[in-house]
């Protein structure tokens, strides 16, 4: 099964993680989150002690839709990629009939929206960057982080073609090296990035300042460059290999700090700024 593209949908507030399923066609939702929605919890524990629940009575019942259920991995509230049940489009309507909910026909509306918004970008992707800037104009960034913003998403795919040029696999091989690159420009990993910052399961790229966004492009664009140049193949080897090459904007980095005696790496993030979208 090939899911390879993993995104935040938003419905309200709410967070719902998905999977495109290119070989299938259709999105994989994840149940808890739905859930979560559907039951108007904030808990996440209690939202997945409320699905454990259904589902046995649900199997009681000898239902399809708990035979239709899969697990795939996505990315928890920790930032481990870790195995959650997922339903398609299909199973999730079912979900929503099972739980009595006064979001259940709202829910219906929004998911429709989704799956064709989803096969609209398939046949014109201008679509889908049209919507993203759309969505960052919603939660007030400004044009000019925007436009950094989009450049970033094009240097990031030169990085992964790279990668897959030379075997990569999608998925933690993928993590791995990105940490990697984080660190040799900013000095931090992911997680303590994302904790300086008072990030969860939140986008560290949508919360990075324009000077920010600048030189995580120039770590990634300078990988993928020198990379380019080397004959290096296999996870192991890139790893090994590509060390140096991301201390190109880590030097930039410190001679700027020492310059202007301000640290590029900052606290600050974006979610006081971001407005409900539906």
């Amino acid at each position: 099964m090939e899911t390879k593209e993993t995104k935040l949908a938003v419905f309200g507030q709410k967070e719902i993680r998905r999977i495109w399923d290119a070989e299938k066609g259709d999105w994989w939702f994840s149940v808890i989150d739905i859930v979560a929605v559907l039951t108007e919890q904030d808990d996440y524990i209690k939202s997945r002690k409320y699905w454990n629940k259904l589902k046995e009575r649900l199997k009681n019942e000898w239902s399809e839709l708990v035979t239709n259920c899969h697990q795939l991995k996505m990315k928890a509230l920790d930032g481990k990629m870790r195995k959650t049940d997922v339903l398609d489009t299909k199973g999730v309507l079912r979900l929503v009939q099972s739980i009595p909910s006064k979001k259940a026909e709202p829910f219906k509306m929004w998911l429709a929206k989704v799956w064709d918004e989803r096969i609209n970008e398939i046949y014109d992707p201008e679509l889908a960057v049209e919507r993203a800037i759309s969505t960052y104009r919603k939660k007030w960034y400004s044009e000019d982080w925007i436009r950094q913003r989009l450049k970033s998403i094009e240097i990031r795919k030169e990085l992964t073609w790279e990668w897959k040029q030379r075997w990569i696999k999608e998925g933690v091989e993928y993590a791995i090296l990105t940490n990697e690159i984080l660190k040799g420009w900013s000095g931090m990993t992911t997680s303590e990035y994302k904790n300086l910052k008072w990030l969860k399961k939140e986008s560290l790229k949508d919360n990075m300042s324009n000077l920010e966004l600048v030189f995580n492009m120039l770590a990634e664009a300078s990988t993928t460059e020198i990379m380019k140049t080397k004959d290096s193949k296999w996870f192991k080897e890139v790893k090994k290999a590509s060390k140096e090459w991301w201390k190109v904007a880590g030097n930039a980095r410190k001679e700027l700090e020492e310059k202007t005696w301000k640290k590029v790496v900052s606290s600050k993030n974006n979610l006081e700024n971001n407005k409900k979208l539906i």
